[in-house]
């Protein structure tokens, strides 16, 4: 009797492992999901940027860069909106907006910048924009001395 019970007992921890780690599994792969959400344009978002830097180089304003990646993205075969109005509201009533400085597809925002270095606010900044939207995928492109990026992610679900 105490065999059976032990094989009943491996039985169901196995069944119990399996599921745990179908678990594990599905959650991974559901934040690697998210976490690649919108990959393929934000990849072609990048070489668009990489282009725009390496011919423009380092030293204009931003609205140059803006309007050069407007430019190459439209190129690419993307829809963009440039300086998107986007209203900010605080519980059901407007509070203020802003301008998005592009949107690539409806899906990913783009906020430029052309300082010696990206810092925090910056990325908040991008994060509040994701907010204030539908939008989950957010780009931070700076055209300073060095090229950098960062990808932002936040969801309003």
């Amino acid at each position: 009797m105490q065999n059976q019970d032990n094989d009943n007992y491996a039985d169901v921890h196995d069944r119990n492992q399996r599921k745990s780690a179908q678990s594990v599994s599905s959650v991974f792969y559901n934040l690697n999901s998210f976490i690649m959400k919108h990959s393929e344009i934000t990849d072609t978002i990048l070489k668009a940027y990489y282009k725009v830097y390496n011919i423009l180089g380092y030293g204009f304003l931003e609205q140059v860069y803006e309007k050069s990646m407007f430019i190459e993205l439209r190129k690419r075969g993307c829809f963009v909106e440039r300086q998107k109005r986007i209203q900010v509201f605080y519980e059901d009533e407007e509070v203020g907006y802003y301008f998005a400085d592009l949107i690539v597809n409806g899906c990913v925002i783009l906020e430029i910048k052309a300082t010696e270095a990206l810092h925090e606010q910056h990325e908040y900044q991008l994060i509040n924009y994701l907010k204030a939207t539908e939008i989950e995928v957010g780009l931070l492109l700076n055209f300073g001395k060095h090229p950098k990026f960062r990808r932002k992610i936040f969801s309003n679900k």
